[in-house]
């Protein structure tokens, strides 16, 4: 006998949980999976916070309130009218942003310790995410994480230049 799939439900309103959200989610631990495998602290620090973005389109494409004619706006200046409790991260990832924005652009650099961290946070973020959403979180994604190559500093094995 084959059980039929019952769409997930959010806790904050029982109504199911639409599949573009769940896409969405499924984008996001992707990308997050792709950070954590980077083989630059750049691809990995933009990975993150592409994750991040997808993650909080899924929280905005969940909300009903929201009608099919309002015009597209920046997902972190919207995400704190939909879900208060995730307005620092909001503000944070506004912030990663605009640094995402200058390492696409070749103006800045990220250390491995900072695309590290950046990529914990998110995974953090997504935690907080899905349980708005009603999901469960499936497994860790920063036991996962690849080393980043550093460069030795001359005559001294064990010390890197990474920050």
């Amino acid at each position: 006998m084959r059980r039929s799939a019952r769409p997930a439900r959010s806790v904050h309103s029982g109504a199911p949980v639409a599949g573009a959200v769940l896409d969405l989610i499924d984008r996001t631990r992707t990308g997050l999976l792709q950070a954590c495998h980077a083989t630059s602290a750049d691809e990995r620090y933009r990975l993150a916070h592409l994750a991040a973005l997808r993650a909080a389109a899924a929280v905005l494409a969940a909300d009903a309130r929201r009608t099919a004619g309002s015009r597209p706006r920046n997902v972190w200046s919207v995400l704190p009218a939909v879900a208060p409790e995730l307005s620092e991260w909001a503000q944070f990832f506004e912030g990663t942003a605009a640094r995402r924005q200058l390492l696409e652009r070749g103006a800045a650099e990220v250390s491995t310790r900072e695309a590290d961290d950046l990529v914990r946070q998110v995974e953090a973020f997504l935690e907080l995410v899905l349980t708005h959403l009603g999901l469960p979180m499936m497994e860790s994604f920063t036991a996962c994480v690849a080393p980043v190559p550093t460069l030795s500093v001359v005559g001294h094995p064990h010390i890197s230049e990474a920050v």
